[in-house]
């Protein structure tokens, strides 16, 4: 028998286990926020000469998010950060973060992630999948989330999570210095959601 069918063996009962576990959850109403953007923030930190980093920030933004309780899986996180309030370490960073080589924030003045579920691993963290779009390219992301606290049980309160994720700024058209910069890209989203 192949690796395939193997494969099946083994995840089709685990799979209709999760489902028959899960079939008896309510979908209860739809939990809708607005990020604080005075308590939201996003950074990028980024290789630099393979022995050092630099980190530019993202401090303005907006979003909204929408948490079913019962389906994780109608999870929508939108954030769009504006990307000529970039801010980098050094007046030449800067310069050439803003510039056409990489984020050409005159052509493109923002950045945007939607997500459009979430698999939660536990009652404060999960995976959620959507799509980010930067330089006018659109690509595949995945955020790994850790909430302050459970969003199903805060209905009406404020909360706060972290989201993180690597991206290969090449997918983004962004290929200079590659001698000197590294491709692979932390981003961190530190945002404070609040009931709407």
């Amino acid at each position: 028998m192949g690796i395939l069918p193997r494969l099946r063996l083994v995840l089709l009962p685990l799979l209709a286990a999760f489902a028959l576990a899960n079939a008896g959850a309510e979908i209860g109403t739809p939990q809708r926020y607005t990020l604080d953007a005075a308590a939201s923030n996003v950074s990028a930190k980024v290789p630099f000469f393979g022995l050092a980093s630099k980190t530019a920030r993202f401090p303005r933004m907006q979003g909204a998010v929408t948490i079913v309780p019962g389906a994780p899986e109608r999870a929508v996180i939108d954030v769009t950060f504006d990307a000529t309030a970039i801010e980098a370490p050094d007046d030449l960073t800067l310069s050439r973060l803003r510039g056409e080589k990489f984020f050409w924030v005159e052509k493109y003045p923002s950045i945007r992630f939607v997500g459009r579920s979430i698999a939660l691993t536990s009652p404060t963290r999960g995976m959620v999948s959507g799509q980010l779009t930067a330089r006018g390219k659109t690509r595949p992301a995945s955020l790994d989330v850790t909430f302050d606290a459970d969003p199903l049980a805060q209905a009406g309160k404020p909360v706060s999570f972290t989201g993180t994720t690597t991206i290969d700024r090449r997918e983004y058209g962004m290929k200079s210095y590659q001698l000197i910069v590294g491709n692979k890209v932390d981003i961190t989203l530190k945002a404070r959601m609040v009931p709407r």
